[in-house]
């Protein structure tokens, strides 16, 4: 094993290091920089890189890497895992999905590989994009439903990325082709020939105990790829089988206060034409049905009860294909 360096972090094989990928400064003064942890192990293995943060209202993955980096001894690891809890920062900082202070590059997670001397929220996906592709050997990418929304366990990915998206285990069934084509850090991974997946969890809204439940889902499905690719010990676990497929949005037809139904359950087969809610103005009149669109099953659903027309109410998965062990 060799020393791996990532911005200011450099962590010697059997050690820990932290530090970041810098950018440029504030005005203020201090580094815009990405925050990095390495833990390196002390046996040749893969380059595990897990993303998180790509917009700012998403903090499921942060915590699920903190939880992760405490139960992964470095003296034990075969190869490396690298967490990049927060990419876009000053999203963060923000305390929203993009960079309030750059509306012209808002969704980073469109804009990869990002422009040396482009926007500032340019710079950071070029920033992250060079040393991603300088050391990683795959990547898990973290979303989470960030302020408006929940969705749950559900994958991105493609046919070069099928092992990794299995090894995630049982409970991440759910297998569709990526929205994003281009533009991410999973498509970026892509253009080198290597495996990347792109992962939904949680939302905002929650009880502590609600999203400790969503850490306890990501940090067992990490440590299971961990297993799977022989990074630490221990028998991985595998579904018995998968459903892929594509999503749908479906979007708001009226502005108003979104009702929905109770009762609406995740990863179950559904009608289509079924009622999930309704949205209705402030003395509330119904304004709109919100219904499947075909069979399938949800995935996602808004959680935020004000809605403009053209915005998202759920997110709906049509399966093409089920595919076995």
């Amino acid at each position: 094993m060799n020393t791996l360096t990532v911005g200011t972090a450099s962590a010697k094989p059997g050690s820990i290091a932290t530090g970041g990928i810098e950018v440029t400064n504030h005005p203020g003064g201090g580094k815009v920089s990405i925050p990095v942890v390495i833990i390196n192990g002390t046996d040749e293995g893969p380059v595990l890189w897990i993303n998180n943060g790509i917009h700012g209202d998403e903090p499921q993955g942060a915590w699920a890497i903190h939880a992760l980096m405490k139960k992964v001894d470095p003296k034990k690891l075969h190869g490396t895992l690298v967490g990049v809890p927060y990419i876009n920062v000053p999203a963060f900082e923000a305390r929203a999905r993009g960079n309030t202070r750059d509306p012209f590059a808002y969704d980073m997670n469109q804009i990869y590989p990002g422009n040396p001397t482009g926007r500032l929220t340019h710079r950071i996906a070029w920033a992250h994009k060079e040393a991603l592709t300088a050391s990683a050997d795959m990547e898990i990418s973290v979303h989470s439903g960030g302020r408006e929304c929940f969705l749950g366990t559900t994958l991105f990915t493609s046919e070069l990325s099928l092992e990794l998206a299995k090894a995630m285990g049982p409970g991440w069934e759910l297998l569709l082709d990526s929205p994003h084509p281009k533009g991410s850090p999973m498509a970026e991974l892509f253009e080198q020939g290597k495996p990347a997946i792109s992962i939904e969890q949680g939302g905002g809204g929650l009880m502590p105990d609600d999203t400790l439940k969503d850490i306890n889902v990501l940090v067992s499905a990490f440590l299971n790829v961990m297993r799977h690719y022989k990074m630490i010990q221990g028998a991985p676990e595998y579904a018995k089988e998968w459903r892929r497929g594509k999503q749908t949005a479906v979007l708001a037809q009226h502005s108003g206060l979104w009702v929905p139904e109770p009762g609406i359950e995740f990863h179950k087969p559904i009608k289509k034409g079924t009622l999930l809610g309704h949205i209705c103005d402030l003395y509330g009149n119904a304004l709109e049905e919100i219904k499947t669109p075909f069979d399938g099953e949800i995935f996602g659903i808004r959680t935020l009860p004000v809605v403009y027309t053209g915005e998202w109410m759920l997110f709906f998965a049509e399966v093409t294909e089920t595919i076995s062990q």
